[in-house]
């Protein structure tokens, strides 16, 4: 007989794991591999490392199928591989995945409603956006530097200097760990480049 193995997955690092793998232990599962990744994705560092350890016979545990998966063309091949090694699948909130005329259908229509789900929400987003924008309140996204950030100040006065310091580029990003595709842009900005 096979072993159990649980994987919980959140998109975000801000979000919690811990309703998940609280379903999972109470389902019997003591092994559980975890990401705080996207769904869309299927290269996840938790995943992979589940992956690579089953064998026929083993469970695969989860809470929701969309954890896994919430693209259906890949969710589809992460599933049929499993069944083609003989591993289950068992999705806490619907059941048995294991390869069957019935499974192959709900699985299809799971992830097309996931998949669906997602894109609602990406759309609601950039209407949102849109709005904000509209109405002059859309800031986009946070800069990470700053006219205060000493690291860039350092970083800009190096480069400005550049010909008298002798630095290059390189070890003025090296130096103060700006990028350098930050560097030039925001130099530009300022007129130094």
């Amino acid at each position: 007989m096979g072993k159990q193995y649980g994987y919980a997955r959140v998109s975000t690092v801000e979000q919690s794991l811990e309703a998940q793998i609280k379903a999972l232990q109470e389902a019997g599962v003591s092994e559980i591999y975890k990401d705080k990744a996207t769904g869309k994705n299927t290269k996840r560092e938790g995943l992979q490392a589940l992956l690579s350890i089953l064998h026929a016979g083993d469970t695969l545990v989860i809470t929701k199928l969309d954890r896994i998966a919430r693209n259906v063309k890949e969710g589809i091949q992460l599933i049929d591989e499993l069944a083609e090694k003989g591993i289950k699948l068992h999705v806490l909130n619907m059941g048995l995945f294991d390869g069957t005329a019935t499974s192959k259908l709900l699985r299809n229509i799971l992830l097309s409603v996931a998949e669906w789900e997602r894109e609602m929400i990406l759309e609601r987003q950039r209407e949102g956006i849109a709005i904000a924008k509209a109405q002059g309140k859309y800031k986009g996204k946070p800069k990470k530097y700053t006219d205060k950030n000493p690291a860039l100040v350092h970083a800009l006065d190096l480069f400005a200097n550049r010909s008298t310091n002798g630095k290059t580029v390189k070890e003025i990003c090296e130096i103060t760990k700006v990028s350098r595709a930050s560097l030039y842009n925001i130099a530009k900005d300022k007129g130094i480049l």
